[in-house]
């Protein structure tokens, strides 16, 4: 994607072979020594050359064609006229030193292109060795000393703590832990802990507090579906699993920063924030003018239930959507304590991928969610994930009920942690997934959309073209299997599945796709400003797929976590891709002028139907054609 060099590589070296020839002509000139004659003539040579740089890459220069000319004319011109002075009263020509800058210009990147190219090939040698064909999906090597660190719990702290890097909020006071240029805040609660007399009931307000905490270490994940492909099955679970994260820049700014909130992948089942392929530290390392948060919310048996028709269900009301109601809880308290973080309270962008995304679309068409952030990037999930009635989260606590071999609410508040975790390990197959109740969420998704419910939100969806193989590397092939035949039969609306499961998984994914493309319509036509991203990057290992794992990656910057899930990342790709997103955070205009990234072309992203497509390595600016709805069906 980037150009090695580019024609204003060899302006600067223009200007800066005047610097270095200068410096050491007028040095000799005066007889001074050797060492102070190379020294000026560097000093000399580098001052020139960042102020050209700064001027030829400007916006200003960069923008206009025209004054692209001109820059380039006037350089010139000053090169020729410093060269005849030169000869004439020096005796020296110019010509000498720009040759030597050029030879710097075209080989010292040729050089760095080749070692980042040697790099790329001893990671993917790397890669390919640990995966093979990559069959088995996601395998993680993780050592007991990971698991031990990842598993380590914040304490209550007194007496003296790090103020530089602590941080009050109205829920208390959280020390954080400095890495590199960031400090990172992890396991912050942001209500209540959902258990006990709390369990399956709507997350509760934290009372105000002025307590001391440690905050270096994860908060629980929540207590979910175990898949040989899943890395956070080495990670400590429980139903008090209701805690974010936050990264921050240690550089100070006035201005208030747009803050970034993760919504975890998985399928409402499985997932979590601790997941490495999720940290935002390279993000706010490349971009420290950013805040990013991550948290966690209930899952499973434990998040999407609808306990009416059980006796004593009429007091737990809100199981149906628990997950959802914990995710507006976090976004509540991100607005009501992120300013002390240093983020903008009324600029917060949310991004998810898989049910994360699911969920971003259904509470952009909530009233209790409104307001709560102003921009979404939606990587593939849409208002189809979610049930349209609640008879199958009915029947999922009917199937519970007699796992657990209990006949009443009483009975099921009763039973463990464990016994829960089993039954739902075996229940997995039956599928939780929110529910358009009414009440919390529209019945009608899309014809809110159409009526301005999600009005004053922009929206970025993404749009992948190998999902499936992603989503079967995390659950493996059998249970792969089992859930696509599920959803064939639930599509057609009977129990014949007939067809390949290649061919029955390009089926779901389509609707899962065609749902999207649906939401960007009714969302177009309600008044919002949306993008459309196509992630049509081919896969470094065939089998795993490319989509959720590699676009989550590359957006976030986080190379080795990709190399762990069988991939290598683009690194070109991400640093632009990044840019955008930040961008949009911001509330720019998602465009690029010439070199406003050095060697990477302009470039234009068009609002819905128009269309970025990412493939083989490179940003393509295009509209919805056969190219992208061919690539779908």
């Amino acid at each position: 994607m980037k150009k090695i060099f580019t024609v204003d590589d060899f302006i600067v070296a223009f200007v800066s072979a005047l610097g270095y020839g200068y410096g050491e002509t007028i040095s000799r000139l005066l007889g001074l020594h050797e060492y102070v004659c190379v020294a000026a003539s560097f000093a000399l040579g580098i001052v020139l050359e960042e102020i050209i740089s700064k001027i030829a890459f400007s916006k200003a220069v960069q923008k206009s064609r025209k004054n692209r000319f001109f820059t380039y004319a006037a350089v010139l011109l000053i090169f020729l006229a410093a060269h005849a002075v030169s000869v004439r009263w020096m005796g020296v020509s110019m010509l000498d030193y720009l040759l030597d800058e050029f030879t710097f210009v075209v080989g010292l990147p040729i050089l760095g292109f080749v070692v980042n190219l040697l790099l790329r090939g001893y990671r993917i040698r790397k890669v390919r060795s640990r995966y093979g064909d990559g069959k088995n999906g996601y395998v993680f090597d993780v050592k007991q000393e990971d698991v031990d660190e990842i598993n380590r719990q914040n304490q209550s702290l007194s007496g003296d703590f790090e103020k530089e890097l602590s941080v009050k909020t109205r829920t208390g006071i959280y020390i954080g832990e400095k890495q590199k240029d960031a400090i990172i805040y992890l396991g912050i609660p942001y209500a209540k802990p959902p258990v006990g007399d709390l369990r399956w009931k709507a997350p509760e307000v934290l009372p105000s507090s002025d307590a001391i905490y440690e905050a270096k270490n994860f908060g629980p994940s929540a207590v979910q579906v175990e898949h040989q492909g899943s890395i956070l099955k080495h990670h400590r679970q429980s139903e008090d699993c209701l805690y974010l994260n936050l990264c921050v820049s240690t550089k100070k700014t006035d201005a208030k920063k747009p803050v970034l909130v993760l919504f975890h992948h998985g399928d409402f089942t499985f997932g979590g924030s601790t997941d490495p392929l999720l940290y935002g530290d390279q993000l706010v390392h490349a971009h420290p003018d950013t805040v990013f948060v991550s948290f966690n919310y209930r899952l499973g048996i434990f998040g999407f239930i609808d306990f009416s028709l059980v006796p004593g269900g009429n007091a737990f009301p809100d199981s149906i959507n628990l997950g959802l109601l914990d995710q507006i809880a976090a976004l509540k308290w991100i607005r009501e304590n992120i300013a002390a973080f240093g983020g903008d309270p009324g600029n917060i962008t949310v991004m998810g991928f898989e049910s994360g995304a699911s969920s971003i679309c259904l509470l952009a068409a909530s009233e209790r969610a409104k307001g709560l952030f102003q921009k979404a990037f939606v990587f593939f999930g849409s208002p189809e994930t979610a049930y349209e009635t609640p008879d199958a989260s009915r029947a999922l606590a009917e199937s519970l009920l007699k796992e657990t071999k209990t006949s009443s609410m009483k009975e099921l508040m009763q039973l463990d942690e464990n016994a829960l975790k089993e039954a739902a390990q075996k229940l997995w197959h039956n599928i939780c997934a929110p529910t358009c109740d009414g009440s919390l969420i529209p019945a009608e998704v899309y014809r809110a959309y159409q009526e301005g419910a999600a009005f004053g939100i922009e929206f970025i969806f993404g749009i992948p073209n190998s999902e499936r193989l992603v989503f079967r590397s995390f659950i493996g092939e059998s249970n792969y299997r089992d859930l696509v035949s599920a959803e064939i039969a639930d599509l057609k609306g009977t129990s014949d599945s007939s067809g390949t499961p290649d061919t029955n998984a390009e089926l779901v994914e389509h609707r899962t796709a065609s749902g999207m493309l649906q939401s960007a319509a009714a969302l177009k036509e309600g008044g919002n400003k949306v993008h459309l991203l196509y992630w049509d990057e081919d896969p470094l290992i065939e089998s795993l797929g490319s989509g959720t794992v590699d676009a989550a990656a590359t957006l976030l910057g986080n190379r080795d976590a990709l190399e762990m899930y069988g991939s290598v990342m683009n690194e070109d790709l991400s640093e632009v891709l990044q840019c955008l997103l930040v961008k949009f955070m911001s509330g720019n205009d998602l465009e690029l002028y010439q070199n406003e990234i050095r060697g990477v072309d302009a470039l234009d992203w068009k609002a819905f139907p128009g269309v970025l497509i990412a493939s083989k390595g490179k940003l393509i600016c295009d509209t919805i054609d056969d190219r992208i709805t061919g690539g779908l069906s």
